[in-house]
């Protein structure tokens, strides 16, 4: 593909954007990377009390690992989630905020959007060793599941790069497309199994029943980042590989949104410096 081309052609480039977005993240401060585990161990905190506490949410036992720690549960689903935000996020601001770059000097513009995508994966990785680290503590095996799960990850990687060049296109022409995004992963955020179960939305379908010939878990399972937070769930919290038909959903997933966006970006990247 053309894009793996630019990229090899432009690996110093590639590198050192991405080292200026890791080290730009958390510049002048006294923990440096460190913040990277801030923002999910405080959603974690703040979860797990109102959801586990308050609201009583209390989701099934790991099967086979029969871990019952809400706040792993939790964060299984949390940090792929907020990887995902995060690089979306980071990519419609990528090329706006490059503008003047753009305009000086030519490069393959993909660079942009990648090295957004890696500097985030970077953050994300140290993150996910923490909660491995901690799920073997408190009695799971994840360790066996390493391989299947950095596959997932880098298939999840492609997934929210693909979205990303989408919507950083997207915002090139209708700037509004950041606020917008916003609000839509506030409600996406509680459309997906992160902070209850998908046992419960199940219950609530087959208590109402099909209406028209669709049950309610039906219209949910049309979800596409239902089967992401379910596959990281079951390698790293049930320790044991995902239904296949969810494999299949989500490698065809990845593939397929991460060449359509970049179908899109090679498409009016030329016009870049123009539009911008």
């Amino acid at each position: 593909m053309a894009i793996f081309a630019d990229l090899s052609e432009s690996r110093e480039l590639l590198y050192n954007l991405t080292m200026r977005e890791v080290k730009g993240k958390y510049k002048r401060t006294a923990l440096g990377q460190l913040w990277s585990l801030a923002n999910p161990l405080a959603q974690m905190v703040i979860y797990s009390f109102v959801f586990q506490f308050v609201i009583r949410v209390q989701p099934d036992a790991g099967d086979p690992s029969g871990l019952n720690i809400f706040a792993l549960w939790l964060m299984c689903g949390i940090l792929p989630w907020s990887f995902f935000t995060n690089v979306v996020n980071g990519g419609m601001g990528a090329l706006v905020g490059n503008e003047n770059l753009i305009k000086k000097v030519y490069f393959p513009r993909s660079a942009l959007l990648v090295s957004n995508s890696l500097s985030w994966l970077y953050n994300w990785a140290m993150e996910m060793a923490v909660l491995v680290v901690a799920i073997a503590i408190l009695g799971g095996r994840p360790w066996l599941w390493i391989v299947p799960t950095l596959l997932l990850m880098g298939l999840l990687a492609l997934f929210a790069t693909g979205a990303a060049m989408m919507m950083s296109m997207a915002n090139v022409y209708f700037r509004d497309t950041q606020y917008l995004v916003g609000i839509l992963f506030q409600l996406w955020f509680y459309a997906n199994p992160i902070v209850y179960p998908a046992s419960m939305v199940a219950a609530q379908s087959d208590k109402i029943g099909p209406f028209l010939g669709v049950t309610v878990m039906e219209l949910y399972k049309l979800n596409p980042f239902y089967y992401y937070i379910m596959a990281f769930r079951n390698l790293l919290y049930d320790n044991r590989l995902p239904d296949p038909s969810t494999i299949g959903i989500v490698v065809v997933l990845s593939v397929s949104v991460f060449l359509i966006g970049w179908r899109l970006f090679d498409r009016h990247q030329p016009r870049l410096a123009e539009v911008l």
